[in-house]
């Protein structure tokens, strides 16, 4: 299956850009450990989780492999501590002011982090709102030196509605080119069932889980 996404990913973005960079996040929430060791075998190193629980026993069960490990689910304030003691690479649902000083005053070092935007406009959807969302970036750059924004990420319209689709990757695209200027470089849209309409609508970061481990 890996080789079939990464076939679907080139042609997606090399028919937007020949330079254009997209990285695979294979989503393992709904797969063991052993999986994951099979996929990481392959050639894959980046895999994200939705669940702090899970993301600590997959990572203690596959210690000995330098995986670079994704938190892309609501998080709690209450198992912040635990994520951040699995030291991830990057937290991909950053979806509040809040949120974000309450890792600021936990981490003991920086922690690369995406701001979530919820563009759909769908009640429910964990994100920031689309007209706040530039002014919640800035503010979290402001106020929080630990949390080191590397850019947004989406989850596009919940609909067999290919234009509101497209709609809501663009609107994310749009805030992404207005945060360039202020270190965003990545722009996470796109899962499994929309990740060549994401890349095609800009993103350059795709969370694709069931189509990979089918």
């Amino acid at each position: 299956m890996l080789e079939e996404i990464i076939q679907r990913i080139e042609k997606a973005r090399l028919s937007v850009n020949e330079h254009l960079i997209v990285k695979l996040i294979a989503v393992s929430k709904y797969v063991d450990a052993s999986a994951i060791e099979q996929l990481y075998n392959q050639g894959q190193r980046a895999f994200g989780e939705n669940k702090v629980q899970d993301m600590y026993s997959k990572a203690q069960q596959l210690s000995d492999l330098p995986i670079e490990w994704h938190f892309i689910g609501n998080l709690q304030k209450n198992k912040i501590n635990k994520l951040l003691s699995l030291e991830p690479f990057m937290i991909q649902s950053i979806n509040s002011v809040d949120l974000a000083k309450a890792i600021d005053k936990r981490t003991t070092k920086p922690m690369r982090c995406l701001l979530e935007i919820n563009s759909a406009n769908e009640v429910s959807k964990h994100g920031v709102m689309a007209q706040e969302a530039v002014d919640v970036y800035h503010q979290i750059l402001q106020e929080c030196p630990n949390i080191r924004l590397q850019g947004v990420m989406t989850i596009g319209a919940h609909t067999d509605n290919q234009k509101e689709i497209i709609k809501s990757f663009e609107l994310t695209y749009k805030i992404f080119e207005q945060l360039r200027p202020h270190g965003a470089k990545v722009c996470s849209m796109g899962m499994s069932n929309d990740f060549e309409l994401a890349i095609k609508c800009g993103s350059n970061m795709v969370r694709i889980g069931s189509a990979l481990f089918r």
